[in-house]
């Protein structure tokens, strides 16, 4: 009995393990992509886009698995494509943010993110919202307005990564592929781009991976983006994969949590009162939301036993 309860344990807690340690790292890039400067956020970009390819197909390779990519459809294939062009929009905004002293409003975009897929649901799909989910939205619409006040403009950073990356997951929901094999074509189609600007920059002598000056330290903290941003997706998949969707919905908080926590303790970003106001009228939204989704799925009927 020990030994089965230990094993049905198992991939929960495996599960529970890659979920955070995806999450942690991600929220310790506000300490990484500055140590990439001199670059700029283009050239570290495009080389985040690059080498995080070459990850990839290493290990689809060594897995044995690029022949099974044939057995993708054209429509799956071009919904990875248009979903590779927006995670590489969400990379630049967010690399741009940081390394110019936004790290707080990037942490706002990913903790209005879940508000923006809401609304995506509505304005696409037709969804119809709960009084609850509508007052929750409401609330976050306030906030934007509080933050665009206290900054002097709208809070573009934060809703662009947040817009950004909703497409991104409204263009994943249901594709038929391993997430190995949707990085693969995501980083295929972005891979081009990335490596013209890579090119353009070394001819108009702005690239900081070639020349003398560079440094063997640098190209390779250049290079590490590669790794850097494929681990986490990896065990981002190994999560989803073993836990419920409830479980990784809390789990995506420990994100801007841990970066908003860096801006302003550690990078020592400038807050107001507003500001704060603002990101409280967010976190009470997300507290309505989560609240409303455990009622919710309590009063559901479990489906019955075919």
């Amino acid at each position: 009995m020990q030994a089965s309860t230990h094993q049905r344990r198992t991939p929960a807690t495996s599960g529970l393990l890659y979920g955070l340690s995806a999450y942690v790292l991600w929220g310790l890039f506000p300490l990484f992509w500055p140590l990439l400067e001199p670059a700029n956020p283009l050239e570290i970009l495009a080389c985040r886009i690059v080498f995080c390819f070459v990850v990839i197909a290493v290990l689809l390779a060594a897995r044995h698995e690029l022949a099974g990519m044939r057995r993708l459809d054209r429509g799956t294939v071009l919904r990875l494509c248009a979903a590779g062009i927006a995670v590489a929009i969400n990379w630049g905004v967010y690399i741009w943010g940081v390394n110019n002293g936004h790290v707080i409003e990037t942490s706002l975009g990913y903790f209005i993110n879940p508000l923006v897929t809401i609304a995506l649901g509505v304005v696409i799909l037709h969804e119809r919202l709960r009084a609850v989910q509508w007052t929750a939205v409401g609330l976050g619409v306030v906030a934007v307005v509080v933050l665009s006040v206290d900054y002097g403009r709208p809070p573009w950073i934060a809703l662009a990564l947040a817009c950004s990356f909703g497409t991104y997951g409204f263009l994943k929901k249901g594709v038929r592929a391993s997430p190995p094999e949707g990085l693969l074509i995501e980083g295929a189609v972005t891979s081009i781009p990335a490596l013209i600007i890579l090119a353009a920059l070394a001819l108009a002598g702005q690239a900081t991976f070639v020349g003398h000056a560079a440094g063997v330290g640098h190209i390779l903290l250049l290079i590490s983006a590669g790794p850097v941003t494929a681990v986490p997706l990896l065990f981002f998949a190994g999560a989803a994969t073993r836990l419920p969707l409830s479980t990784m919905g809390l789990l995506q908080y420990v994100t801007p949590v841990m970066q908003f926590a860096i801006g302003v303790l550690i990078l020592r970003e400038s807050t107001s009162f507003a500001l704060l106001c603002g990101f409280s009228l967010v976190w009470i939204a997300l507290a309505i939301l989560g609240f409303d989704g455990v009622r919710h799925r309590q009063r559901t009927p479990a489906p019955a036993a075919a």
